[in-house]
C-alpha cells in the first residue's frame, strides 16, 4: 500500500513515515530539500503549496494521502476534488482548535467556533481554527466518504516544547541566552491537554486502511489535564536538573502575543481543554500513551543536547526585552533588517531609524 505524507517532516510527521513504514506500507514524503530516499522513505522534492508540483504528485494515485498542510481555505476547495480522485483514503490533518469552549470534555460533537462565535471580526477572518473549520465543511459536502478528519491538539516532541502560545524559540531560546521569561497570569491558569507526537502518530496510523474510520472525524488527545503554569514549572525543574540554575521568569498580566496571535490566544489559550477519547479507543490504546509530564521532561532533556532553534520572531523578543527591561546585544540578531525590526519594536521607530542610518553612513565611508 502506497502512502503518501504532504507536509509529513514536522512533529507528527516524521514519527509517523517511521511506524507506516514498519507496518509494511511504502512510504513517500514531500519535502522541499533533496533528500531522496531515506532508511526506506522516499522523499519527493518540492514544495506542495506550487500547483505544478502539487497535481504532478497526485498523478500517481495513492492508496492513502496523509495531508499536514496549512491551506487557505479557497485553495483548499479548489484542490480538494482532485486529491479525492486521487486516493482510496484522505486523511486530513485538521485541529482540535476548532472545538468551541465547552465547560464538560470535548467529544468530536462539541459545537465547533465556526458555528458558535458571533465575533463578526473573526468570523471575516481565515484564521486557522476557522479555516480548517470550513475545509472540514468542504470535504463534508464533497459527496464523497473516501476522508478521515484528525483533530490534534497541542502536540510536543524533542523539538517542539510550548509554553501557551510561544514555541521554543519565544522562551526557551531567552532562558538559554540568560534573559527572562516572559509568561502572562491570564493563559498560565488554563487547563490544556499536551499530547506526545508520537503517540498522536500512533493514532493516525492505526487508522490508515480503516473502512470505519472513512467519512468520520476523530481527535487523538491525552486525557490528562495539566495548566499552563504546571507546564513552565515542569520546565524549570528540568532546567535547573540540567544546567544548576533557574531561568527568571516575568508574569505578565496579559499575553504579550495578544499583539501577534491574538485570536490563538483568545479562541484558544484562553480556554480550558479536557478530551474524552472514547471514539479513537477502538483504533488506539490512549492509556498507553506517554504521561504529559514524563514526556515533557524527556523531551526538553533530549532538546538541551542539540538546543537548535528555528527563526526568532524578533518583534516578540523586542516586546519580551521591553517587559523585562532587558537587551539583546544586536550581534546576536543576524541581520540589519532583523536588527531594525527588534530596535523599533525595544526603543521606538525613530531610534531604528537613527540608527540604521548610521551603519549607511559607515557603510558608504568603507
Amino acid at each position: 500500500m502506497n502512502v503518501l505524507l504532504l507536509g509529513g517532516t514536522g512533529a507528527m510527521g516524521v514519527p509517523l513515515s517511521k511506524i507506516l513504514l514498519s507496518k509494511g506500507f511504502s512510504v513517500y514524503v514531500t519535502s522541499r530539500k533533496s533528500k531522496g530516499a531515506i532508511s526506506g522513505i522516499e522523499y519527493l522534492q518540492g514544495n506542495a503549496q506550487d500547483d505544478a508540483f502539487f497535481y504532478e504528485v497526485l498523478e500517481r494515485n495513492w492508496d492513502v494521502i496523509i495531508d499536514f498542510m496549512a491551506y487557505p481555505s479557497a485553495l483548499f476547495a479548489k484542490r480538494m476534488p482532485s486529491i479525492l480522485d486521487a486516493t482510496q483514503q484522505y486523511i486530513f490533518i485538521s485541529s482540535a482548535r476548532v472545538y468551541s469552549e465547552s465547560l464538560d470534555r470535548i467529544t468530536e460533537e462539541t459545537p465547533r467556533l465556526l458555528e458558535t462565535t458571533k465575533d463578526t471580526d473573526y468570523l471575516s477572518t481565515d484564521e486557522y481554527a476557522l479555516s480548517k473549520a470550513r475545509q472540514e465543511n468542504s470535504l463534508r459536502d464533497s459527496g464523497k466518504k473516501n476522508w478521515t478528519i484528525i483533530r490534534p491538539s497541542i502536540t510536543f516532541n524533542n523539538s517542539r516544547l510550548q509554553l501557551g502560545v510561544l514555541e521554543k524559540e519565544s522562551w526557551l531560546y531567552r532562558a538559554l541566552k540568560g534573559r527572562s521569561i516572559v509568561f502572562s497570569e491570564d493563559i498560565a491558569d488554563k487547563i490544556t491537554a499536551m499530547t506526545h507526537g508520537d503517540d498522536v502518530s500512533i493514532g493516525i496510523a492505526n487508522l490508515v486502511g480503516k473502512q470505519k474510520a472513512l467519512g468520520e472525524a476523530f481527535h487523538i488527545t491525552s486525557e490528562e489535564e495539566i495548566t499552563w503554569q504546571e507546564v513552565l514549572d515542569i520546565y524549570l525543574q528540568v532546567l535547573y536538573e540540567e544546567l544548576g540554575t533557574k531561568p527568571r521568569v516575568i508574569m505578565t498580566k496579559k499575553s504579550l502575543s495578544l499583539n501577534i496571535n491574538k485570536y490563538q490566544v483568545i479562541y484558544s489559550r484562553y480556554f480550558n481543554r479536557r478530551f474524552d477519547n472514547k471514539k479513537i479507543k477502538p483504533f488506539v490504546d490512549v492509556d498507553s500513551f506517554q504521561k504529559t509530564e514524563e514526556g515533557i521532561r524527556a523531551c526538553l532533556k533530549e532538546f538541551l543536547k542539540s538546543r537548535e532553534f528555528l527563526s526568532i520572531n524578533w518583534k516578540l523578543e523586542a516586546m519580551n526585552d521591553k517587559a523585562s527591561s532587558e537587551f539583546t546585544p544586536l550581534n546576536e540578531i543576524p541581520s540589519l533588517h532583523e536588527k531594525i525590526i527588534y530596535l523599533s519594536e525595544r526603543f521606538g521607530v525613530t531610534f531604528a531609524l537613527e540608527f540604521a542610518y548610521k551603519v549607511n553612513r559607515f557603510i558608504r565611508k568603507k
